[in-house]
């Protein structure tokens, strides 16, 4: 049998659809995803949507990682935790539109302390009288 190998020349090197539009999100998947979901009964996906939709969630990625970052190098912590992702969101006033706002709930993320609490639970200082 003659194969590519035995006749010395290398076999064609793959490229996938994200390599090809210089992304790290898989658009195969996506689009994979997009075909199962079915938004209007039968439709076709194109390949454009899918890479476009995972361009979009790259740079959101990308968006909350930079800013999560950012606190956790604030607080002097060399890990990003959950808590450090939703303080991000919580700051930014876009990201805090687009996610839904103080109607988020992080599971172990904590209570951040922008949160709400009515000021009967908040404690009052006294002064002392010496």
């Amino acid at each position: 049998m003659v194969t590519l190998k035995t006749l010395g020349k290398k076999a064609p090197h793959r490229v996938t659809m994200s390599q090809r539009h210089g992304l790290l999100f898989p658009c195969a998947r996506i689009k994979r995803y997009l075909k199962r979901a079915k938004p209007c009964g039968r439709t076709r996906v194109s390949e454009n949507a899918a890479c476009y939709l995972a361009a979009v969630l790259e740079y959101l990625a990308a968006e909350i990682l930079e800013l999560a970052g950012n606190h956790a190098r604030d607080h002097k912590k060399g890990r990003i935790t959950p808590k450090h992702i939703k303080l991000a969101i919580h700051n930014d006033e876009e990201l805090k539109v687009l996610i839904g706002g103080k109607d988020v709930y992080m599971q172990e993320a904590g209570l951040c302390h922008f949160c709400y609490l009515h000021p009967d639970y908040i404690r009052k200082e006294t002064s002392r009288k010496t």
